[in-house]
């Protein structure tokens, strides 16, 4: 245009600006500047928006408030965007001090100036001054709800992200997909199956269409709530599939311990024309793991780099020590690790050490250990688990050091925690829990489960009693497991028959595991445990684990 010497106006100007920023060329966005003042044009309100607008996209803060200050009044009260841009700019550099500064000096506001606000404040961890802007608004729609919702679930309140979206369809407001997704994934955190169905049939009731993005949440809620075949259903229901719907069915499989139907869902796909991506082949390898499918796992290893030149990642390579350890080829496992093209951290040294746990090898998990410890002399799990470790072959002076050791470095352990949904209402419970209203009553309870577990055989396993909790090896310490406390009451309040879902945020323990499978015995229930790592559906006294985890 510019060779053609035809002249740029205001209205060529914000699309260039626009173009600028998306590539990120700070310099000659510099150089448009200075050409739109030699133009006469930087007081257009339309241009000056898309200036400051460049700038903020760039993260050149200072130039954008320049600008800004720089504005003629006109320009400031005839353009409430003006002021939104620059207070979603001051949000995306942390800078809250000066949103809430240009917020309160704005001349008028719209939605859009506190969605942009209360979106900041969500995106700096503000829930509460954000929640406090959002009771203030006199109006509403549906981008104000749904940042909300986004926001809570963003920052883990995923309960609250619920209790506001079914407020949302109280009063009448429509959702949108990001809408519906936040609230989907809100569900999966926790294990909020019934609130999760209640939104699957709000899409049914309204004749809402599955998109690629609504299908692949719906299918993950399914599957992360413990419904691998209420997963399976809507994914077969889905007629637009894209990779991310391919790959949160075939991680349900895996995840779920069902690693033959994983590996049909991957060959389905790759008929269906859509080639794998890194996501995908970190499912198969969890799939491979978690059934004891090494050689398996191995090619699926090698045919991810050189079929399909797909560069490993460190959680690639952290599924193959896992895959190894799991099935007691230690020596591999090290010498895999050792032989790594990137250094390994902390999670793959992590991961031989609970296969040294598991197989008993002291010696590997001593040196193991000192890795770990290298490489973050404060995390809390090297500790444990060589307490456990020790704990496991009776060696207690040896547990006694390395807890007394762990005082010493002031290490603090995380308290394991188990969300269980009743009746609509998702419960939460910490080990060693005795806030819950109702605390004596579980604690009873849990006496009763563990008296009729005792009669089946079942002896409290004090080895793991160091794996979640600071006690000393006693049974009682045992009891306060928070999966053992969300059993307890799940028992309490609900109908017989019902299936019992536990999401739990660490690995459970060999002691609770055990346990679980006796109650699930006991009261012909299926009892379904979500970990950190895998699913644990127990019934009739087994697992379909088979013990391998």
């Amino acid at each position: 245009m510019l060779r053609h010497r035809v002249r740029p106006d205001k209205l060529t100007y914000p699309f260039v600006l626009k173009s600028v920023a998306g590539l990120g060329l700070r310099f000659l966005g510099l150089i448009l500047h200075g050409r739109i003042i030699k133009s006469g044009v930087e007081f257009d309100s339309f241009v000056r928006v898309s200036l400051v607008e460049m700038y903020v996209k760039l993260e050149e803060m200072g130039f954008a408030l320049q600008v800004f200050d720089e504005s003629p009044e006109r320009n400031k009260s005839e353009s409430i965007l003006l002021w939104n841009v620059l207070i979603n700019g001051c949000c995306k550099v942390g800078d809250l001090e000066k949103a809430m500064e240009l917020f309160e000096a704005m001349p008028e506001r719209n939605i859009g100036s506190w969605n942009s606000f209360i979106n900041g404040l969500m995106k700096n961890g503000d829930l509460n001054k954000a929640m406090q802007l959002f009771d203030e608004m006199k109006e509403k729609d549906v981008v104000s709800w749904t940042t909300i919702v986004n926001g809570l679930s963003q920052n883990g309140d995923h309960q609250k992200a619920l209790s506001m979206f079914f407020k949302m369809l109280e009063v009448g407001l429509r959702p949108n997909d990001l809408t519906l997704v936040s609230a989907l994934s809100a569900c999966a955190k926790i294990g909020a199956l019934e609130a999760g169905v209640r939104i699957h049939n709000y899409f049914v009731e309204n004749g809402l269409r599955l998109n690629k993005a609504t299908a692949a949440a719906l299918v993950d809620m399914y599957a992360k709530c413990g419904n691998i075949l209420s997963a399976s259903k809507v994914f077969e229901e889905t007629k637009e599939k894209d990779i991310r719907t391919w790959s949160v069915m075939i991680w349900g499989w895996a995840t779920h311990g069902f690693y033959g139907q994983a590996i049909r869902c991957f060959k389905k796909m790759m008929f269906s024309g859509i080639k794998p991506d890194a996501v995908v082949f970190l499912a198969l390898l969890t799939a491979c793991s978690h059934s004891g499918q090494v050689d398996l796992g191995l090619n699926f290893f090698d045919s991810m780099r050189f079929d399909y030149s797909i560069e490993p990642t460190m959680k690639h390579y952290t599924l193959v020590v896992d895959l190894l350890g799991r099935a007691g080829r230690l020596d591999e496992a090290m010498k895999f690790i050792q032989r790594m093209p990137i250094s390994p951290d902390f999670v793959a040294w992590g991961a031989l050490f609970c296969a040294c746990r598991a197989h008993k090898n002291i010696k590997m998990a001593e040196l193991v250990s000192e890795k770990l410890l290298q490489l973050e002399p404060k995390h809390p799990g090297s500790y444990v688990f060589l307490s456990n470790v020790y704990a496991a072959v009776g060696r207690w002076e040896d547990v006694e050091r390395v807890r007394m050791l762990m005082q010493n470095q002031a290490v603090g352990k995380d308290p394991g925690w188990s969300y269980i949904e009743v009746n609509g209402q998702v419960h939460s419970f910490v080990a060693g829990d005795h806030d819950h209203k109702r605390a004596r009553e579980i604690y009873l309870k849990l006496e009763e489960i563990v008296s009729g577990a005792r009669e089946q055989g079942y002896m409290p396993e004090t080895g793991w009693v160091l794996h979640n909790i600071e006690e000393e090896e006693k049974e009682d310490a045992l009891g306060s497991h928070s999966e053992k406390l969300a059993l307890a009451f799940a028992l309490m309040n609900t109908s017989p028959g019902t299936t019992i879902r536990i999401v739990k945020n660490l690995r459970v323990c060999g002691d609770c595991h055990s346990l679980m499978k006796c109650a699930s015995k006991m009261s012909q229930r299926e009892i379904i445990l979500r970990d950190i790592k895998r699913f644990h559906h127990f019934k009739y006294g087994v697992c379909s684990c088979g013990d391998y985890w």
